[in-house]
């Protein structure tokens, strides 16, 4: 099944700050296509959905060819085997939600980004 994925600029009054989301991925979906956000220097992630035992991991990767697992501040993997909300510490020109166990998952993912005040449009 085919992932949607949107990006909107929120209402921040400068633009610096969009909104991408990839909704219903599934545990068949095993390479949900990466977005760049090199250009972005905050930014957090929210999963949230149907979980069945699943989990989500974010990967980030800077060749675009191997990915690797991502973390939060505190140095945890970005793994979400439930509905929550994490900022996204490393920065790498490449991101992407997978699917990496679970029968049943449908989850959609909302990176919240912004613009270093240099790079503002």
């Amino acid at each position: 099944m085919p992932i949607t994925l949107t990006r909107s600029k929120v209402s921040s009054g400068d633009g610096s700050v969009e909104s991408i989301r990839y909704a219903t991925i599934a545990e068949t979906d095993t390479d949900p296509a990466p977005i760049e956000l090199s250009e972005f220097t905050d930014r957090s992630v929210q999963v949230d959905g149907t979980f069945n035992g699943g989990t989500l991991t974010v990967e980030g990767s800077n060749d675009g060819l191997v990915y690797l697992p991502l973390s939060d501040p505190q140095g945890n993997a970005l793994a979400f085997t439930s509905a929550k909300i994490e900022q996204v510490q490393e920065m790498t020109r490449f991101i992407r939600p997978r699917v990496t166990a679970g029968t049943g998952v449908s989850l959609n993912v909302t990176f919240l980004v912004r613009r270093a005040s240099s790079l503002r449009t």
